[in-house]
């Protein structure tokens, strides 16, 4: 299990580094840019690229704090 706190550590990273985030389920999640993710009291709201644009989400999936095992970066930074 992730904290809200240590979520939004690799969200407010200056500079941002894109990150993966492993659910215990196997499933992951790639965060390319912190707008990308929303962090709730207890879940993250993580947003999916929509079509050819990386910058409109219309898609996204909510995440269960309590079901993610670990994050790891990502190897290219985000300017």
């Amino acid at each position: 299990m992730m904290t809200k706190q240590s979520i939004e550590g690799y969200i407010k990273a200056e500079p941002f580094r894109a990150f993966r985030l492993h659910l215990v389920s196997g499933r992951s999640f790639d965060i390319r840019h912190p707008e990308m993710i929303k962090v709730l009291k207890n879940s993250l709201l993580v947003f999916k690229a929509s079509g050819d644009s990386q910058e409109l989400s219309d898609e996204w999936d909510t995440v269960s704090l309590l079901l993610i095992e670990s994050i790891s970066h990502l190897e290219a930074l985000v300017h």
